[in-house]
């Protein structure tokens, strides 16, 4: 098993937010990224996601959950001049979903 500061190290890392909900919809961890990119920073820690996104949003994280709960593995949710942002599962070594993270990629084109 990797170390958790090691794993912290990795992921801290990464130039671009991330941002890890379990099935709850808890937010269990930010990279520094995602720090310092979300206005509420570390204060995310331990609330739901789904209280920081409108009707429509929540609706949507919602209904990838079910289908990454039933197999899908990730969904683009956000595709835009300034990002794509791409939401994905993160299954145990059973193959159960864990939760989910959000993943940025630079704009198509």
């Amino acid at each position: 098993m990797i170390d958790p500061t090691l794993m912290a190290a990795i992921l801290d890392s990464l130039k671009d937010p991330l941002l890890f909900a379990d099935t709850e919809h808890m937010i269990r961890y930010l990279n520094k990224a995602a720090i310092t990119y979300y206005s509420e920073g570390e204060s995310l820690l331990g609330r739901s996601l789904l209280d920081c996104h409108n009707e429509q949003s929540q609706r949507q994280i919602i209904e990838i959950l079910a289908a990454m709960q039933a197999g899908e593995e990730e969904r683009l949710i956000t595709d835009n001049e300034k990002h794509r942002i791409y939401m994905r599962a993160v299954r145990g070594p059973d193959g159960q979903v864990l939760g989910y993270y959000e993943r940025y990629e630079p704009p198509a084109g």
